[in-house]
């Protein structure tokens, strides 16, 4: 059976402010999406790659692949007007070339700091049941609050996750799951973990990690620039 990656770069990052779309932002003269796409490159499991590219940006995507190496970059897929639009869109395509038991697994273009065993575990977890989110967990007090500016009240952080990407699933099954949100009205869920549960089912958890972070503001960038440099001491040690 064949493991897919779907990279999902349909976005236009208004939140970064910058005139460039954030998964196309060069740090350390190399594009944020080619660090994501090398990772899944690289990684045995991965039989081929597609990415949802923003409007214009398709021709730019293909040149990085030449440029870096990216061999299995298969398909560049239009994107959609939100999140659920460009997932849809990106699944829909794979369905016509994939079989329904092949897994698919979508990931944010801008997590460009997923690693190999990010990656395996999702694999794994989904192959046992049927799909796979990648979580952490949620080690912050959580406070709830209605207006954004006072709160009377927290939730239990042991009953939360902090859910990342790649969110990995059967392709017949996030295909059909996808048309019966549609019939449901459901046009702008969040992800498809949201999208999943919205429709009254079960989710599975694979293992993620706080390296694995999403660059949604300029600070972020900052953080990802550290942690391309990070090495581990050597007294630390393992969990």
């Amino acid at each position: 059976m064949a493991n897919i990656a779907l990279v999902i770069a349909g976005g236009s990052g208004n939140r970064m402010h910058q005139d460039i779309p954030k998964q196309f932002l060069t740090v350390n003269e190399r594009p944020v999406i080619v660090y994501t796409l090398e990772v899944f490159e690289k990684h045995p499991e991965i039989d081929a790659i597609a990415v949802v590219c923003i409007e214009g940006w398709g021709q730019v995507l293909w040149a990085y692949a030449r440029q870096f190496n990216i061999t299995k970059l298969q398909y560049v897929i239009a994107g959609g007007k939100n999140g659920q639009d460009s997932i849809r869109n990106g699944v829909y395509e794979l369905e016509k070339y994939f079989l329904p038991d092949d897994l698919v697994l979508v990931h944010d273009a801008i997590r460009p700091m997923v690693s190999a065993e990010i990656i395996s575990d999702n694999i794994r977890v989904a192959r046992k049941y049927g799909n796979a989110i990648t979580v952490i967990p949620c080690a912050e007090a959580m406070i709830q609050t209605e207006d954004g500016i006072v709160s009377a009240g927290s939730y239990p952080r042991e009953y939360l996750k902090r859910t990342q990407t790649p969110q990995a699933f059967r392709i017949g099954e996030i295909c059909d799951l996808h048309r019966r949100a549609l019939e449901a009205g459901i046009t702008n869920s969040v992800a498809s973990c949201t999208l999943k549960i919205e429709m009254g089912e079960q989710v599975y958890f694979s293992v993620g990690s706080e390296k694995n972070i999403k660059l949604t503001t300029v600070e972020d960038i900052e953080i990802f620039k550290a942690l391309l440099t990070a090495k581990k001491s050597d007294w630390l040690k393992e969990n």
